[in-house]
């Protein structure tokens, strides 16, 4: 039989290497790379490996996202939404004023049902010329019902509270003077029977400076002779009605003049005759050197009053009006 030669088979490498030679192999070495690169890039771009560089682009993301809500929001809901913030910042403040919001919390209670309402009547001059002693009266409108308290507040006295006043027996109803640091809307708050607070306001301009200076009595040392004094006097002010003017000598530091603390009346309560309590204030900072107060009363007080307070180092007050 006639022999036939055939080349061998040869695998790929075989004839790669045996036939053509190594230069094939380099080329399709050098090809390889190629193909992993376009898998490479079909998979996508690798991230970075510095952390702080993927946050960086994870940002920039974010606001690209933010950017292109912000173009396609209607403008009327963008409008709407700015006028109920601008509505709700200072919850229905006449006086537009910043520190109500914390002040409402602070003072009235972070749930307190809150209104404003002209009936809180607050009467004090336009322009303060003596900052020290700035009249101030409260009257709140029979129309609104029992009121269990009233709370006096200054939005920017550095103390704001002044005094806390419940008319047990009395009518609600108050006059005194206290110390005004700057011009300041002055805001007296009536609590009502149900828990509701109702509250009305003036604004008193003045220079300023009432709360940072002291008093009189303290520069003179005239106020250890005097301290704890009272006089005072009942008079008719309508058929069957009675008023109470009472006038109690006491430095009344507000603590913010440098070496000289706080020191102030913090409680008042008013007796009739029988023993029974008319009525209760409790004072702060604020209240003027020497305060005087004026309590109004729906009938005369049987007997007369009885006056008994102290304040915040335990000095006691007594004194009878008739």
């Amino acid at each position: 039989m006639r022999a036939t030669s055939r080349p061998a088979r040869r695998g790929p490498s075989a004839s790669r290497c045996g036939w053509w030679g190594p230069e094939l192999n380099n080329i399709h070495a050098r090809r390889r790379p190629r193909r992993f690169a376009v898998a490479a890039s079909r998979r996508g771009p690798a991230g970075p490996a510095d952390p702080a560089e993927a946050g960086e682009v994870r940002r920039r993301a974010a606001l690209a996202r933010l950017a292109l809500c912000v173009a396609i929001a209607p403008a009327s809901s963008l409008v709407f939404a700015a006028d109920a913030f601008a509505a709700d910042a200072f919850e229905g403040d006449p006086f537009k004023s910043h520190p109500w919001p914390d002040m409402r919390r602070e003072f009235l209670g972070r749930r307190a049902r809150v209104a404003f309402d002209a009936r809180v009547g607050v009467l004090g001059p336009a322009f303060a010329e003596d900052p020290m002693n700035v009249p101030i009266s409260v009257r709140v409108d029979p129309t609104l019902g029992r009121v269990a308290e009233i709370v006096v507040l200054v939005d920017r006295n550095p103390i704001r509270k002044v005094l806390s006043y419940e008319p047990v027996l009395a009518l609600p109803a108050l006059a005194f003077r206290f110390k005004l640091e700057q011009a300041s809307p002055v805001r007296a708050a009536a609590r009502l029977a149900d828990g509701r607070w109702v509250v009305g306001g003036t604004w008193v301009d003045s220079a300023g400076g009432g709360c940072t200076v002291a008093g009189a009595s303290r520069n003179d040392g005239t106020w250890s002779r005097t301290l704890g004094e009272v006089s005072g006097k009942l008079f008719t002010t309508a058929p069957g009605a009675s008023r109470l003017r009472v006038k109690i000598m006491h430095p009344m530091d507000t603590g913010l003049v440098a070496g000289i603390p706080a020191f102030y009346l913090n409680r008042l309560t008013l007796r009739d005759g029988d023993d029974r309590e008319l009525a209760r204030l409790q004072g702060f900072e604020p209240l003027s050197e020497n305060p005087v107060f004026s309590f109004d009363f729906a009938t005369p007080p049987r007997g007369g009053v009885h006056i008994v307070g102290t304040d915040n180092n335990g000095n006691r007050i007594r004194s009878r009006v008739q």
